[in-house]
């Protein structure tokens, strides 16, 4: 549910940058002060009425309204940072904002395990309500506001998915950043009790460890991007390499590696935070101008294959019949392998020379353009001509 109202919220947030009517110009001008401080709002009003919830539908909607109000918070610091750092300190600080974002990874597991041990699940969404309502609150009031004049310049969300190098980047970026996403965010705990035969403990021992890596990995990227940058080296070597050891990681996996299943997993984990190096990689393809809407684009694609990898896993662990609640090896052999060869098809995809003719191909059939090659190549060279003539505040559209 969290990842349906995420790429609901940021679907919302794409398509109102390319049809900007007045109204929808007047909300994209908000800022992301205001709009993530109103849907943190909408996430602690969630929070508490699934405390006090009692039938299905009741949860349903609590779990919708929560996922809706925090679907923006990544677009937001993506945007904000932006908006108030030089360009060249974006992937350091992109690091350091997702590897705070993870400690709420790290605190959905021990720390719980732990306060579930002295208060019931309803008194924790109290708190969980309490804390966001008052975090809104701080964002409104303390965080300050860039005011900057709304700009009329021509750039929309056509200018992102008509070039060509960001569906270059964007199948293999979705498919191991979604695919890790699903992998810790859901089948971890059903792998680690079926395969290792964790029991209760043990389990929240491994995730600990995993979400710790997480926060862990999106500061390594973070520093690493900002270094080798400066080097005049591209953050889509970063990329490469993450695809390869999370395809590693996964095999080992798949394989029953002799190791502990730690390494393998912390693997998984520290590729969900590779949306650093993507948006990295985003920071280079398009001007700041465009910067919220191609991240908004890519984030979408993130939460769009994460839900789509949770959902076909199931279904095909759905096909083998449990032993004693517990399913065999060779389904979760199956279902990760099918990740594993759609993540090696995306990284030809972006190896190999002939994927930019392809591309261009598939922007304009997106466009409703004729599918020729020259027509899209052109039009993007227009493009990147054209970029110098946007003025720099018209960022503050978010």
């Amino acid at each position: 549910m969290l990842l349906i109202s995420g790429c609901l919220r940021q679907s919302i947030f794409l398509f109102s940058q390319r049809f900007r009517s007045p109204s929808v110009f007047y909300w994209t001008a908000l800022g992301p002060r205001r709009v993530q401080s109103v849907l943190l709002l909408l996430a602690a009003v969630g929070a508490g009425l699934f405390a006090v919830s009692n039938g299905f539908l009741l949860l349903l909607i609590a779990r919708a309204m929560i996922g809706l109000g925090v679907a923006a918070s990544l677009t937001a610091g993506l945007k904000s940072i932006i908006l108030w750092f030089p360009r060249e300190r974006v992937a350091l600080l992109n690091g350091y904002m997702i590897m705070l974002g993870s400690l709420g990874a790290v605190t959905a597991t021990a720390p719980v395990e732990y306060l579930l041990g002295w208060m019931g699940w309803r008194q924790l969404f109290d708190i969980i309500a309490l804390a966001t309502g008052t975090t809104a609150i701080l964002i409104y009031v303390v965080v300050p506001e860039r005011s900057v004049a709304p700009s009329t310049a021509a750039a929309s969300l056509s200018s992102v998915f008509s070039d060509r190098r960001f569906w270059r980047m964007a199948p293999l970026s979705a498919t191991c950043v979604g695919s890790s996403w699903s992998l810790q965010g859901l089948w971890a705990s059903p792998w680690l009790t079926d395969v290792e035969g964790f029991d209760r403990s043990s389990l929240v021992r491994q995730l600990f460890i995993m979400s710790i890596m997480l926060g862990g990995g999106a500061w390594l990227f973070g520093m690493t991007v900002h270094h080798i940058k400066r080097r005049g080296i591209g953050a889509e070597t970063i990329l490469r390499i993450v695809a390869v050891l999370l395809i590693a990681a996964e095999l080992a996996l798949i394989l029953r590696a002799p190791l502990p299943s730690i390494f393998p997993w912390s693997v998984v984990a520290i590729a969900g935070t590779a949306t650093v190096v993507s948006f990295a990689v985003i920071a280079d393809y398009f001007p700041p101008e465009l910067a919220g809407r191609a991240n908004g684009a890519l984030n979408v694609l993130h939460f769009g294959w994460a839900f789509l990898a949770q959902s076909a896993t199931g279904l095909i662990l759905s096909q083998w019949a449990t032993n004693d609640g517990h399913r065999p090896v060779q389904a979760y052999q199956v279902a990760f392998g099918l990740n594993v060869v759609l993540q090696i098809a995306t990284l030809v995809w972006f190896a190999l020379p002939w994927r930019r003719s392809i591309a261009s191909w598939m922007s304009s059939i997106l466009f409703f353009r004729p599918a020729d090659i020259r027509c899209a190549v052109e039009s993007v060279g227009l493009y990147e001509d054209s970029v110098i003539l946007l003025p720099a505040n018209d960022d503050v559209e978010w």
